[in-house]
């Protein structure tokens, strides 16, 4: 029974073909693109606004060389929301949970924001790695600690994204088969435990749009380190 509970968190397969990729290319298809017309409808309205905020928030702490990256922390963050709220459909996969697929977006981008600092600022990304004042003795523990901590942050990004988007299917799954078992028996306790469940759902929305800016945060202070 509990080995059933993580069935979900299993690629799908037809025929012996995974689709995760269709998984991933889904979700592409429901963007709507904007018309060439002046007026556009409320969806692409509310759609340019959400993305425009957003964009701004977290482009205005950096300066100007870090702007090139508006395009892709914006997609990521619309693509990520996109399959973490997708995910939450029943009979639905959630490729946000499979760990390879986070280290996959946090890994690369991590490394891109370091080669840019080492390029272009080299002295500043290596001050990094040893604080101001810090006494003779120290240096080289510190160093260690810092650099073991710097390549700790691609796992961090995607351990935090898979462990989150996990616990709460997993918890959603319990408590729906909760209710299922004590609908016969318990009627009102079943009744009590499918209003937990509508608010873990509530919450489980705001947990897979906030886990998704968080990701892409967390990248733009990477950035603003090293530009």
């Amino acid at each position: 029974m509990m080995a059933s509970f993580f069935d979900q968190f299993a690629s799908p397969s037809f025929l012996g073909i995974p689709l995760i990729a269709v998984a991933i290319a889904l979700p592409w298809v429901l963007f709507p693109t904007p018309p060439s017309r002046w007026i556009n409808n409320r969806l692409i309205t509310v759609q340019t606004w959400f993305i425009n905020r957003f964009t701004n928030q977290l482009m205005m702490p950096l300066n100007v060389g870090g702007h090139k990256w508006a395009l892709l922390f914006a997609s990521l963050m619309v693509f990520l929301i996109t399959i973490n709220m997708l995910g939450l459909l029943p009979y639905t996969f959630t490729p946000t949970t499979q760990l390879s697929l986070n280290m996959g977006f946090a890994v690369p981008l991590w490394l891109a924001t370091v080669i840019i600092g080492m390029r272009n600022q080299p002295t500043v990304a290596l001050g990094h790695l040893l604080p101001e004042g810090t006494p003779i003795p120290l240096i080289p523990v510190l160093i260690i600690i810092e650099t073991i901590s710097l390549f700790i942050r691609p796992l961090a990004l995607g351990v935090r994204l898979t462990a989150n988007l996990t616990a709460g299917h997993l918890l959603i799954q319990l408590i729906a088969t909760a209710v299922f078992v004590l609908l016969p028996m318990m009627p009102t306790v079943a009744i009590l435990t499918a209003a937990v469940l509508f608010l873990l759902t509530l919450l489980e929305v705001a947990v897979a749009m906030i886990q998704a800016y968080v990701f892409v945060l967390l990248l733009s202070l990477y950035l603003q380190e090293n530009v």
